[in-house]
């Protein structure tokens, strides 16, 4: 009984001792990974700023920066591991991530995919930072692009966080890629009105409106689309600059409208409303519609009448 007691005393005093000696290394470990998450957040706060300064994209630019500051994390969890005497455990893990990659890539699917999708559009993408772009039903600015998410800013102030994934696989319209968007909108002259005529009316509105876009490679010009019911429908396109798109793509097109409108109207062009047309079938004569009158008095002077 005896000998057993000084064993486990033993086994104690041991078990205190290595960790009374192996106190200064974990203390020295700690130290080393607290700085250096400050070194790495530092050093990669400065290497972006000199990636942002030669890169024209500032998405990519994030994105290098986000992955330097994790691979200098890992650089002093290893530092900080190998100073706490721990350098097989380091190793151990640095070696074992290939097989959680694999396990954890089955048990978080959609996290590893929506990762992948955000590398791929981290190097080839249809967007940048504060373009304007629909994704499915969403339409908004591009405020970030992260690992797993896309960030985007509708026009009236929700914040949507888009899977890289669902980025990757559904189409995406880009509004202002180039810089320009061209609209167009329908209205109706009156069958006895010249056509050639309102043509030329709108025609030159588009020429000469300052807040459309006039070069070579995009063209305003207006066309006959369609004879309907009761107008003559015509169909005028026109290019804007959509470098603010709130401003220039929302605001100018209904500006163009309004004065497209005003020229019709000066030249003495109508833009007649629907006519219905009532057709009597069956070998009637007459419209079967009978008009009633209201006996009932309407003011103090019939009532006293």
């Amino acid at each position: 009984m005896e000998n057993e007691v000084k064993d486990i005393s033993t086994v104690i005093t041991d078990f205190w001792n290595q960790v009374v000696s192996a106190v200064p290394g974990i203390i020295l470990a700690l130290l080393i990974f607290i700085t250096g998450l400050f070194i790495a957040r530092w050093i990669a706060q400065l290497a972006g700023r000199k990636i942002l300064a030669r890169m024209d994209d500032p998405l990519m630019a994030r994105f290098l920066t986000n992955a330097l500051r994790i691979l200098l994390i890992l650089g002093f969890l290893t530092l900080a591991l190998n100073a706490a005497g721990l350098g097989g455990i380091a190793a151990g893990l640095f070696g074992a991530a290939g097989i959680g990659a694999v396990v954890l890539g089955f048990a978080f699917q959609d996290i590893g995919e929506n990762f992948i999708a955000g590398i791929v559009l981290a190097f080839n993408r249809p967007f940048d930072v504060n373009d304007t772009i629909r994704i499915d039903h969403h339409f908004g600015k591009v405020k970030a692009l992260n690992l797993r998410y896309t960030h985007i800013k509708t026009f009236d102030g929700k914040d949507i966080y888009i899977p890289n994934a669902d980025v990757l696989k559904n189409p995406v319209q880009n509004y202002t890629a180039d810089g320009f968007i061209r609209y167009d909108f329908v209205f109706g002259i009156a069958y006895e009105d010249d056509i050639e005529g309102a043509k030329e009316v709108v025609q030159q509105v588009l020429d000469d409106h300052p807040d459309l876009v006039h070069d070579e490679a995009h063209e305003n010009f207006v066309v006959v689309d369609e004879l309907a019911a009761s107008t003559v429908n015509l169909k005028s396109f026109f290019w804007v600059d959509t470098t603010d798109f709130r401003a220039n793509a929302t605001k100018i097109r209904g500006i163009v409208i309004r004065d497209i409108k005003n020229a019709i109207d000066a030249n003495s062009y109508n833009m007649p409303a629907d006519i219905t047309e009532v057709k009597l079938y069956g070998g009637s004569k007459d419209i079967p519609i009978r008009v009633e009158f209201d006996r009932t008095p309407n003011s103090e002077a019939e009532n006293l009448a």
